[in-house]
């Protein structure tokens, strides 16, 4: 009898290993996708709760607050420099970055994926913002306005399409078969792009700071959803590794 159960688990250990072993290029792609999964959960859950709250007495004191203190810094260079940045996060600005980096994609991949891909995430955070705008109906602060403004707040675009475009464009380097050193340097421009696009916005005068952060956890939850699909399909591949 114990001779069986033995030859049982063995055999059974041989089984496992087998299937197991036929799935193991795909199990980095099977854990993305979870742990990508809970993120969107939890930001989409987060948003909610942020957008709920944008009348309470804690967030009007917070918004204050913020605004009272990124303002106080305003200067000539300064302002020279967020109104610069904050062009840079407009349509002219995309439409320079992303034809760059297609240009970029094609010499050095000999690949439009990437392209779409890009081009993808920016259609969806733009027009998803200016849904939520119409949906949430924020008016902007009252505050002196350095740059004119047409739209509503909530949530900023300027974040939410910096975060979702530059955000995805860094997972898109880390993809990429290029250096570290590299990877570091285009990840700390991108990064400190994304958040001064978002300080501008506050310095500037055109929105509240949880407007800011709205369109910091919109624009992320597109960035982790796009790479939560991108993932789906790789575990569907007979060769993820393609």
């Amino acid at each position: 009898m114990y001779q069986q159960l033995k030859l049982f688990i063995s055999k059974f250990k041989e089984f496992l290993s087998q299937k197991f072993h036929k799935y193991d290029s795909k199990v980095p792609y099977i854990i993305t996708v979870l742990v990508t999964l809970l993120v969107v959960v939890f930001g989409i859950k987060f948003f909610l709760k942020l957008t709920r709250n944008l009348h309470t007495d804690l967030l009007s004191e917070f918004d204050t607050s913020v605004s009272e203190y990124v303002t106080s810094f305003r200067s000539e260079s300064l302002t020279t420099y967020f109104k610069f940045v904050t062009d840079v996060g407009d349509a002219l600005g995309y439409l320079i970055v992303f034809s760059v980096c297609s240009i970029l994609f094609y010499l050095f991949f000999k690949n439009w994926k990437y392209v779409l891909q890009l081009s993808s995430i920016l259609i969806l955070a733009l027009s998803s913002n200016l849904i939520l705008k119409e949906i949430i109906n924020r008016e902007r602060p009252t505050l002196e306005h350095l740059v004119t403004v047409k739209t509503l707040s909530y949530p900023s675009g300027h974040a939410m399409t910096a975060m979702a475009f530059y955000g995805f464009l860094i997972y898109l380097i880390f993809t990429f078969k290029i250096s570290k050193g590299l990877k570091f340097v285009l990840t700390t421009v991108l990064l400190a792009l994304i958040f001064s696009i978002g300080i501008s916005r506050i310095y500037l005068g055109v929105h509240f700071p949880s407007d800011i952060v709205g369109g910091f956890v919109a624009g992320f939850i597109w960035v982790v959803f796009c790479i939560l699909i991108l993932n789906i399909l790789k575990v569907f591949k007979e060769d993820p590794n393609t």
